[in-house]
Protein backbone atom coordinates (compact mmCIF):
# COMPACT_ATOMS: atom_id res chain seq x y z
CA UNK A 1 0.00 0.00 0.00
CA UNK A 2 1.03 3.75 -0.70
CA UNK A 3 2.28 5.82 2.32
CA UNK A 4 0.87 9.30 0.94
CA UNK A 5 2.85 12.61 2.89
CA UNK A 6 1.66 15.97 2.81
CA UNK A 7 3.86 17.91 0.67
CA UNK A 8 5.92 20.91 2.03
CA UNK A 9 4.43 23.35 -0.76
CA UNK A 10 0.91 24.00 -1.78
CA UNK A 11 0.26 21.93 -4.42
CA UNK A 12 -2.62 24.11 -6.83
CA UNK A 13 -4.90 21.50 -7.34
CA UNK A 14 -7.75 23.65 -7.62
CA UNK A 15 -9.59 26.50 -7.28
CA UNK A 16 -11.12 28.37 -3.97
CA UNK A 17 -10.29 24.31 -2.40
CA UNK A 18 -7.36 24.64 -1.28
CA UNK A 19 -6.46 27.99 1.19
CA UNK A 20 -3.69 27.88 3.76
CA UNK A 21 -4.45 28.93 7.45
CA UNK A 22 -4.52 27.54 10.75
CA UNK A 23 -6.10 24.56 11.04
CA UNK A 24 -8.86 24.02 13.56
CA UNK A 25 -8.97 21.47 16.31
CA UNK A 26 -10.34 18.39 15.52
CA UNK A 27 -10.56 19.52 11.57
CA UNK A 28 -9.30 17.28 8.98
CA UNK A 29 -5.93 17.56 7.61
CA UNK A 30 -5.63 17.42 3.50
CA UNK A 31 -4.02 14.52 2.31
CA UNK A 32 -1.55 15.96 -0.81
CA UNK A 33 -2.84 13.98 -2.75
CA UNK A 34 -4.46 14.48 -6.17
CA UNK A 35 -6.06 11.43 -7.30
CA UNK A 36 -9.12 12.80 -8.23
CA UNK A 37 -7.67 16.07 -9.97
CA UNK A 38 -5.52 13.81 -11.77
CA UNK A 39 -8.20 11.80 -13.76
CA UNK A 40 -10.63 14.33 -14.10
CA UNK A 41 -8.13 17.23 -15.47
CA UNK A 42 -8.51 15.90 -19.17
CA UNK A 43 -12.00 15.95 -19.06
CA UNK A 44 -12.24 19.49 -17.69
CA UNK A 45 -9.89 20.15 -20.61
CA UNK A 46 -11.59 19.53 -22.74
CA UNK A 47 -15.00 20.84 -21.53
CA UNK A 48 -16.52 17.52 -21.47
CA UNK A 49 -16.52 18.25 -17.55
CA UNK A 50 -17.64 21.72 -16.74
CA UNK A 51 -16.61 21.80 -13.17
CA UNK A 52 -16.38 19.40 -10.09
CA UNK A 53 -15.72 18.73 -6.76
CA UNK A 54 -14.86 15.87 -4.87
CA UNK A 55 -14.24 15.38 -1.09
CA UNK A 56 -13.08 12.14 0.50
CA UNK A 57 -12.41 11.36 3.80
CA UNK A 58 -10.76 8.87 5.76
CA UNK A 59 -10.50 8.89 9.69
CA UNK A 60 -9.12 12.93 10.18
CA UNK A 61 -7.55 13.00 6.37
CA UNK A 62 -8.93 14.34 3.59
CA UNK A 63 -8.47 14.88 -0.32
CA UNK A 64 -10.32 18.36 -1.54
CA UNK A 65 -10.85 18.92 -5.08
CA UNK A 66 -12.08 22.00 -6.50
CA UNK A 67 -11.55 21.47 -10.32
CA UNK A 68 -13.35 23.53 -13.44
CA UNK A 69 -15.86 26.28 -13.24
CA UNK A 70 -19.27 26.97 -11.68
CA UNK A 71 -19.66 29.13 -14.56
CA UNK A 72 -17.88 28.58 -17.99
CA UNK A 73 -19.14 31.49 -19.76
CA UNK A 74 -17.96 33.94 -16.80
CA UNK A 75 -14.63 32.13 -16.17
CA UNK A 76 -16.10 31.97 -12.48
CA UNK A 77 -13.90 28.72 -10.40
CA UNK A 78 -16.16 26.40 -8.35
CA UNK A 79 -15.52 26.40 -4.58
CA UNK A 80 -16.64 24.58 -1.46
CA UNK A 81 -19.06 27.95 -0.99
CA UNK A 82 -20.97 28.24 -4.64
CA UNK A 83 -24.54 27.39 -3.80
CA UNK A 84 -26.05 24.28 -5.51
CA UNK A 85 -29.57 22.31 -5.74
CA UNK A 86 -28.83 19.09 -3.66
CA UNK A 87 -32.59 18.05 -4.61
CA UNK A 88 -33.36 14.36 -3.28
CA UNK A 89 -30.41 14.69 -1.05
CA UNK A 90 -32.90 16.77 1.28
CA UNK A 91 -34.53 13.32 1.88
CA UNK A 92 -31.84 12.48 4.82
CA UNK A 93 -32.63 16.06 6.85
CA UNK A 94 -36.32 15.20 7.01
CA UNK A 95 -35.45 11.48 8.17
CA UNK A 96 -33.07 13.50 10.80
CA UNK A 97 -35.64 15.11 11.82
CA UNK A 98 -37.91 12.04 12.16
CA UNK A 99 -35.29 9.90 14.17
CA UNK A 100 -35.14 12.46 16.30
CA UNK A 101 -38.52 12.78 17.17
CA UNK A 102 -38.12 8.97 17.20
CA UNK A 103 -35.72 9.23 19.80
CA UNK A 104 -37.21 11.74 22.55
CA UNK A 105 -40.22 9.25 22.23
CA UNK A 106 -42.42 11.58 20.64
CA UNK A 107 -43.95 9.36 18.01
CA UNK A 108 -43.31 5.84 16.91
CA UNK A 109 -41.72 4.49 13.61
CA UNK A 110 -44.64 2.33 13.46
CA UNK A 111 -47.28 4.80 14.87
CA UNK A 112 -50.31 5.11 12.30
CA UNK A 113 -49.87 8.25 10.23
CA UNK A 114 -53.59 8.79 10.81
CA UNK A 115 -52.68 8.98 14.28
CA UNK A 116 -51.21 12.66 13.54
CA UNK A 117 -53.03 13.36 9.99
CA UNK A 118 -56.28 13.08 10.97
CA UNK A 119 -57.31 12.35 6.78
CA UNK A 120 -54.76 9.55 6.25
CA UNK A 121 -57.39 7.23 7.63
CA UNK A 122 -59.04 5.60 4.87
CA UNK A 123 -57.28 5.10 1.84
CA UNK A 124 -58.02 4.12 -1.22
CA UNK A 125 -55.15 1.60 -3.71
CA UNK A 126 -55.41 1.93 -7.37
CA UNK A 127 -56.67 -1.55 -8.46
CA UNK A 128 -57.10 -1.49 -12.15
CA UNK A 129 -57.05 1.09 -14.31
CA UNK A 130 -58.07 1.33 -18.15
CA UNK A 131 -58.31 5.01 -20.78
CA UNK A 132 -61.27 5.71 -19.39
CA UNK A 133 -61.78 4.30 -15.61
CA UNK A 134 -59.88 3.75 -12.48
CA UNK A 135 -61.01 1.09 -9.77
CA UNK A 136 -60.27 1.67 -6.15
CA UNK A 137 -60.36 -0.77 -3.24
CA UNK A 138 -60.07 -0.07 0.30
CA UNK A 139 -56.55 -0.32 1.60
CA UNK A 140 -56.29 -3.15 4.28
CA UNK A 141 -52.75 -2.45 5.73
CA UNK A 142 -52.42 0.69 8.17
CA UNK A 143 -50.29 3.37 6.90
CA UNK A 144 -46.92 3.77 8.87
CA UNK A 145 -44.70 6.64 9.57
CA UNK A 146 -41.98 3.95 8.69
CA UNK A 147 -43.29 3.03 5.27
CA UNK A 148 -43.50 6.78 4.32
CA UNK A 149 -40.09 7.44 4.79
CA UNK A 150 -38.99 4.69 3.15
CA UNK A 151 -40.48 4.36 -0.14
CA UNK A 152 -42.94 1.55 0.56
CA UNK A 153 -46.16 3.75 1.41
CA UNK A 154 -47.32 3.08 -1.95
CA UNK A 155 -47.66 6.60 -3.09
CA UNK A 156 -46.94 8.26 -6.74
CA UNK A 157 -43.88 10.32 -6.90
CA UNK A 158 -45.04 14.00 -6.75
CA UNK A 159 -48.61 14.81 -6.10
CA UNK A 160 -50.58 15.98 -8.86
CA UNK A 161 -50.18 20.07 -7.86
CA UNK A 162 -46.21 19.85 -7.80
CA UNK A 163 -46.86 19.47 -12.23
CA UNK A 164 -43.41 19.75 -13.69
CA UNK A 165 -45.17 21.42 -17.32
CA UNK A 166 -46.63 24.09 -15.25
CA UNK A 167 -44.68 27.10 -14.68
CA UNK A 168 -43.59 27.26 -10.67
CA UNK A 169 -44.29 23.86 -10.31
CA UNK A 170 -41.74 21.30 -9.68
CA UNK A 171 -40.30 19.83 -6.87
CA UNK A 172 -40.27 22.90 -4.85
CA UNK A 173 -43.47 24.49 -5.76
CA UNK A 174 -47.14 23.75 -6.26
CA UNK A 175 -48.05 23.58 -2.49
CA UNK A 176 -46.58 24.02 1.21
CA UNK A 177 -46.37 20.57 2.93
CA UNK A 178 -49.78 20.46 4.99
CA UNK A 179 -51.45 21.27 1.66
CA UNK A 180 -49.20 18.04 0.33
CA UNK A 181 -50.12 15.54 2.32
CA UNK A 182 -54.22 16.22 2.60
CA UNK A 183 -53.56 15.92 -1.71
CA UNK A 184 -51.86 12.56 -0.90
CA UNK A 185 -54.29 11.52 1.65
CA UNK A 186 -56.99 11.93 -0.70
CA UNK A 187 -55.09 10.57 -3.88
CA UNK A 188 -55.22 6.91 -4.56
CA UNK A 189 -51.66 5.22 -3.64
CA UNK A 190 -50.30 2.99 -5.74
CA UNK A 191 -50.25 -0.35 -3.38
CA UNK A 192 -50.97 -2.03 -0.24
CA UNK A 193 -48.67 0.37 2.05
CA UNK A 194 -45.97 -1.66 3.14
CA UNK A 195 -46.04 -4.48 0.37
CA UNK A 196 -43.48 -2.83 -2.45
CA UNK A 197 -41.59 0.26 -3.27
CA UNK A 198 -41.97 3.04 -4.88
CA UNK A 199 -39.84 6.21 -4.68
CA UNK A 200 -41.76 9.07 -3.77
CA UNK A 201 -41.35 12.59 -2.58
CA UNK A 202 -44.74 12.75 -1.44
CA UNK A 203 -43.95 10.12 1.25
CA UNK A 204 -41.15 12.26 2.54
CA UNK A 205 -43.28 15.24 2.82
CA UNK A 206 -45.26 13.48 4.45
CA UNK A 207 -42.60 12.71 7.30
CA UNK A 208 -42.43 16.36 7.35
CA UNK A 209 -45.83 17.40 8.13
CA UNK A 210 -46.16 15.12 10.46
CA UNK A 211 -42.73 16.65 12.72
CA UNK A 212 -44.83 19.77 12.26
CA UNK A 213 -47.94 18.45 13.97
CA UNK A 214 -45.61 16.87 16.42
CA UNK A 215 -43.58 20.07 16.94
CA UNK A 216 -46.13 22.70 16.58
CA UNK A 217 -43.36 24.34 14.39
CA UNK A 218 -43.38 24.78 10.56
CA UNK A 219 -41.10 21.28 9.53
CA UNK A 220 -38.55 23.78 8.02
CA UNK A 221 -38.18 25.94 10.99
CA UNK A 222 -37.64 22.66 13.34
CA UNK A 223 -35.14 21.83 11.09
CA UNK A 224 -33.01 24.68 10.74
CA UNK A 225 -33.70 24.98 14.87
CA UNK A 226 -32.45 21.19 15.63
CA UNK A 227 -30.11 20.74 12.68
CA UNK A 228 -28.88 23.32 10.55
CA UNK A 229 -28.25 25.83 13.23
CA UNK A 230 -26.38 23.54 16.01
CA UNK A 231 -23.98 22.54 12.75
CA UNK A 232 -23.35 25.82 11.78
CA UNK A 233 -24.85 25.47 8.22
CA UNK A 234 -25.38 28.84 7.50
CA UNK A 235 -25.72 28.19 3.71
CA UNK A 236 -28.31 25.77 3.54
CA UNK A 237 -31.88 27.32 2.98
CA UNK A 238 -35.04 26.59 0.77
CA UNK A 239 -34.72 30.19 -0.12
CA UNK A 240 -31.90 31.01 -2.04
CA UNK A 241 -30.78 34.71 -1.68
CA UNK A 242 -30.17 36.50 -5.32
CA UNK A 243 -26.35 36.69 -4.07
CA UNK A 244 -26.31 33.02 -3.51
CA UNK A 245 -28.24 32.49 -6.75
CA UNK A 246 -25.74 34.53 -8.39
CA UNK A 247 -23.03 32.49 -7.47
CA UNK A 248 -24.36 29.45 -7.99
CA UNK A 249 -22.84 26.18 -9.61
CA UNK A 250 -24.93 26.36 -13.23
CA UNK A 251 -26.39 23.49 -14.32
CA UNK A 252 -24.71 21.68 -18.03
CA UNK A 253 -26.17 18.78 -20.26
CA UNK A 254 -22.92 16.77 -21.11
CA UNK A 255 -22.33 15.61 -24.79
CA UNK A 256 -19.95 13.10 -25.78
CA UNK A 257 -16.77 14.32 -26.50
CA UNK A 258 -17.87 17.69 -26.66
CA UNK A 259 -17.56 20.96 -23.90
CA UNK A 260 -20.76 20.37 -22.13
CA UNK A 261 -23.69 23.25 -23.18
CA UNK A 262 -25.04 25.36 -20.54
CA UNK A 263 -28.50 24.72 -19.37
CA UNK A 264 -30.82 27.67 -18.30
CA UNK A 265 -32.88 25.68 -16.07
CA UNK A 266 -34.62 21.90 -14.81
CA UNK A 267 -38.40 21.50 -16.00
CA UNK A 268 -38.20 19.68 -12.50
CA UNK A 269 -36.74 22.72 -10.58
CA UNK A 270 -37.98 26.09 -12.30
CA UNK A 271 -36.74 29.76 -12.08
CA UNK A 272 -37.16 32.14 -10.07
CA UNK A 273 -36.00 29.82 -7.13
CA UNK A 274 -36.92 31.95 -4.38
CA UNK A 275 -40.11 33.95 -4.79
CA UNK A 276 -43.63 33.07 -3.44
CA UNK A 277 -43.99 29.57 -5.48
CA UNK A 278 -41.15 28.17 -3.32
CA UNK A 279 -42.52 25.92 -0.81
CA UNK A 280 -40.34 24.22 1.68
CA UNK A 281 -39.99 20.74 -0.11
CA UNK A 282 -38.93 17.69 2.12
CA UNK A 283 -38.36 15.58 -1.02
CA UNK A 284 -36.59 17.79 -2.89
CA UNK A 285 -35.58 21.30 -2.24
CA UNK A 286 -32.73 22.44 0.17
CA UNK A 287 -30.06 24.40 -1.34
CA UNK A 288 -26.63 23.80 0.17
CA UNK A 289 -22.44 24.14 -0.79
CA UNK A 290 -20.37 21.07 -0.52
CA UNK A 291 -18.54 23.02 2.48
CA UNK A 292 -22.50 23.13 4.41
CA UNK A 293 -23.43 19.41 3.23
CA UNK A 294 -20.02 18.31 4.17
CA UNK A 295 -21.07 19.14 7.98
CA UNK A 296 -24.08 17.06 7.59
CA UNK A 297 -22.92 14.16 6.30
CA UNK A 298 -19.85 14.62 8.80
CA UNK A 299 -22.54 14.42 11.35
CA UNK A 300 -23.74 10.84 10.33
CA UNK A 301 -20.39 9.09 9.86
CA UNK A 302 -19.89 10.42 13.87
CA UNK A 303 -22.99 8.76 14.94
CA UNK A 304 -24.73 12.25 15.54
CA UNK A 305 -21.98 14.14 16.43
CA UNK A 306 -21.23 17.40 14.37
CA UNK A 307 -17.73 18.33 13.93
CA UNK A 308 -17.95 21.36 16.32
CA UNK A 309 -18.98 18.75 18.79
CA UNK A 310 -22.60 19.49 19.17
CA UNK A 311 -24.64 16.04 19.24
CA UNK A 312 -27.85 15.80 16.78
CA UNK A 313 -28.86 12.32 17.61
CA UNK A 314 -27.51 9.85 19.95
CA UNK A 315 -25.31 6.84 18.54
CA UNK A 316 -27.84 4.38 18.47
CA UNK A 317 -30.16 6.48 17.13
CA UNK A 318 -27.92 6.94 14.07
CA UNK A 319 -26.80 2.71 13.76
CA UNK A 320 -30.37 1.83 14.03
CA UNK A 321 -32.88 3.93 11.99
CA UNK A 322 -29.98 5.95 9.66
CA UNK A 323 -27.68 3.81 8.75
CA UNK A 324 -29.19 0.58 8.00
CA UNK A 325 -32.98 -0.26 6.45
CA UNK A 326 -35.81 0.09 7.93
CA UNK A 327 -37.58 -1.75 4.86
CA UNK A 328 -38.98 -5.20 5.50
CA UNK A 329 -36.64 -8.21 4.55
CA UNK A 330 -36.43 -8.97 0.59
CA UNK A 331 -36.94 -5.38 -0.18
CA UNK A 332 -33.40 -3.01 -1.29
CA UNK A 333 -31.84 -1.04 1.83
CA UNK A 334 -33.41 1.93 2.65
CA UNK A 335 -33.57 3.96 5.90
CA UNK A 336 -35.74 6.98 7.03
CA UNK A 337 -34.80 9.43 3.73
CA UNK A 338 -31.37 7.55 3.02
CA UNK A 339 -30.00 4.87 1.12
CA UNK A 340 -29.06 2.23 3.61
CA UNK A 341 -27.46 -1.41 3.38
CA UNK A 342 -30.08 -3.97 4.29
CA UNK A 343 -27.68 -5.59 6.68
CA UNK A 344 -24.65 -3.36 8.48
CA UNK A 345 -21.25 -4.15 8.09
CA UNK A 346 -17.92 -2.80 8.49
CA UNK A 347 -17.82 -2.08 4.73
CA UNK A 348 -21.40 -0.69 4.53
CA UNK A 349 -22.30 2.65 2.86
CA UNK A 350 -24.84 4.81 3.90
CA UNK A 351 -26.20 8.53 2.22
CA UNK A 352 -28.13 9.76 -0.93
CA UNK A 353 -27.80 11.33 -3.83
CA UNK A 354 -29.77 14.27 -6.25
CA UNK A 355 -31.27 14.65 -9.27
CA UNK A 356 -28.58 16.97 -10.74
CA UNK A 357 -25.45 14.69 -9.72
CA UNK A 358 -24.41 15.40 -6.34
CA UNK A 359 -23.88 12.22 -4.27
CA UNK A 360 -22.69 11.55 -0.46
CA UNK A 361 -22.02 8.18 1.40
CA UNK A 362 -20.26 7.45 4.31
CA UNK A 363 -18.88 4.98 6.38
CA UNK A 364 -19.86 5.15 9.77
CA UNK A 365 -17.42 2.10 11.02
CA UNK A 366 -14.21 3.47 8.88
CA UNK A 367 -14.54 6.87 9.61
CA UNK A 368 -14.91 7.86 5.88
CA UNK A 369 -16.44 9.79 3.54
CA UNK A 370 -16.94 9.80 -0.69
CA UNK A 371 -18.83 13.41 -1.80
CA UNK A 372 -19.48 14.32 -5.29
CA UNK A 373 -20.98 17.83 -6.40
CA UNK A 374 -21.78 18.42 -10.09
CA UNK A 375 -25.33 20.23 -11.48
CA UNK A 376 -26.12 18.57 -14.91
CA UNK A 377 -29.71 17.41 -16.52
CA UNK A 378 -28.12 14.23 -18.19
CA UNK A 379 -25.59 13.03 -20.67
CA UNK A 380 -22.73 10.56 -20.55
CA UNK A 381 -20.00 10.95 -17.77
CA UNK A 382 -17.01 8.71 -19.14
CA UNK A 383 -14.80 10.15 -15.97
CA UNK A 384 -17.01 7.52 -13.45
CA UNK A 385 -14.80 4.28 -13.87
CA UNK A 386 -11.92 6.74 -13.58
CA UNK A 387 -13.57 8.42 -10.92
CA UNK A 388 -14.05 4.88 -8.93
CA UNK A 389 -10.48 4.24 -9.06
CA UNK A 390 -9.03 7.45 -7.41
CA UNK A 391 -11.23 6.75 -4.76
CA UNK A 392 -10.07 3.47 -4.10
CA UNK A 393 -6.55 4.86 -4.87
CA UNK A 394 -6.76 7.40 -2.05
CA UNK A 395 -8.82 4.88 0.79
CA UNK A 396 -6.02 2.25 -0.04
CA UNK A 397 -3.38 4.74 0.67
CA UNK A 398 -1.76 5.15 4.24
CA UNK A 399 -1.23 8.56 5.76
CA UNK A 400 1.16 9.43 8.84
CA UNK A 401 -1.04 11.98 10.45
CA UNK A 402 1.89 13.24 12.84
CA UNK A 403 4.03 13.79 9.39
CA UNK A 404 1.33 15.66 8.06
CA UNK A 405 0.26 17.77 10.61
CA UNK A 406 4.02 18.69 10.72
CA UNK A 407 3.93 19.66 6.96
CA UNK A 408 0.81 21.64 7.51
CA UNK A 409 2.14 23.75 10.48
CA UNK A 410 5.23 24.62 8.26
CA UNK A 411 3.26 25.45 5.12
CA UNK A 412 0.77 27.69 7.42
CA UNK A 413 3.69 29.81 8.76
Amino acid sequence: MKKALLLMTVVALAWGCRTVAPREEGAAVESGTTYVYDVLKPYVDSGELPGAISILYKDGVQETCCIGYADVAAARPITLDNPYMQCSQTKGFCGVTIAKLVEEGKIGLDDPVSQYLHEFDRLWVLSEQTEDTKVLKKANNVLTIRMCLNHTGGFPFEISAKRSDVRGGGWSGGAPLRQTATIAASSPILFEPGTSVTYSNTGIDIGAAIVAEVTGMKWEEYLQQEVLDPLGMTSTTFWPTDAQIADKIEMYHYVKGEPAEWVLESGNQQRPYNDSHVFASAGAGLWTTARDQLKFYKMLMNLGVGDNGTRILKEETVKNLLAVSTRPEGMEGYSLGLNAPAVDSEDAWFGHGGAFGTQCTVNWHKKQIKMWVIQSDGGPQPWNKDLLNARQAFFDSEFDVDVINVSYTNRAK
